[in-house]
């Protein structure tokens, strides 16, 4: 059987054909081949450079692994370390480091000892954390007391420090606050029926952990602010009723 006719002078490879590729002679042949060797270099390069951090990747760990397990014999050297390692992180309490202690097995008594050091030197402070905490999630978050205080609770500040910071959110700023939460979603309620406004807005605020009363006022005073190109009827604000506050959770 006859053989496949070729192209006379050509000197493609099979490779070649496959690529759809042509072979260069003479010196951009020479350049090719020379960048085609460099390419292999710097791959053996990358190679053994992967392969070194790999082991040095490896050491580290090894090392870090001996380390606790040296410690290991010094449950408050490990207290220490777990303490820290959270704290770099972010601030905690001396409830919530006693609780990530007690999951890692860390004995009562020795936890006990590294968290009264730590309060000592003022590396936990839940005093302070309730302070910030109050500050900042009210600024960043439009939290009003009630919320900032469960929230507190949930983190095992003490009932004290957490009236302390409470005490200096000035109650003109959380109304001003309230005021500007329902602002800002005042324009995207437009259109629907009032009861349905209120119940929207007036949720807004209660999740926030605004009184229920004082989300009345705010949202009904919105409203009636809006109201003055007699877009609301003022009167069907009063058919709604004011809720009464809570008086158990008011002040929290």
């Amino acid at each position: 059987m006859p053989g496949r006719p070729t192209r006379r002078g050509s000197n493609r490879s099979e490779g070649d054909w496959r690529q759809g590729t042509r072979p260069r002679a003479g010196a951009d042949g020479l350049r090719s081949a020379n960048q085609a060797v460099g390419t292999e270099s710097d791959v053996d390069g990358e190679a053994s450079a992967g392969a070194e951090a790999s082991a040095s990747t490896a050491a580290i760990r090894r090392g870090e692994a001996g380390a606790a397990s040296r410690a290991e014999a010094d449950p408050e050297a490990v207290a220490r370390l777990i303490c820290l390692r959270l704290l770099t992180t972010a601030p905690r309490t001396r409830a919530q480091l006693a609780t990530a202690l007690r999951r890692r097995g860390i004995p009562d008594e020795a936890a006990a000892v590294v968290l009264d050091r730590f309060a000592e030197v003022r590396l936990i402070d839940d005093a302070m954390f309730a302070r910030a905490w109050v500050d900042s999630r009210h600024h960043g978050r439009g939290l009003a007391g009630r919320a900032l205080g469960a929230e507190l609770r949930q983190r095992g500040v003490a009932q004290d420090d957490i009236q302390a910071a409470l005490g200096e959110l000035d109650p003109e700023q959380e109304l001003a606050t309230a005021r500007e939460l329902v602002a800002r979603r005042l324009a995207a309620t437009a259109g629907m029926p009032l009861p349905a406004r209120m119940r929207r807005l007036t949720g807004v605020l209660a999740r926030k952990g605004y009184a229920a009363g004082l989300a009345y006022r705010v949202v009904r005073e919105a409203l009636e602010q809006e109201g003055g190109d007699s877009r609301v009827p003022f009167d069907d604000l009063d058919v709604l009723g004011e809720p009464a506050d809570d008086p158990e959770t008011a002040g929290a």
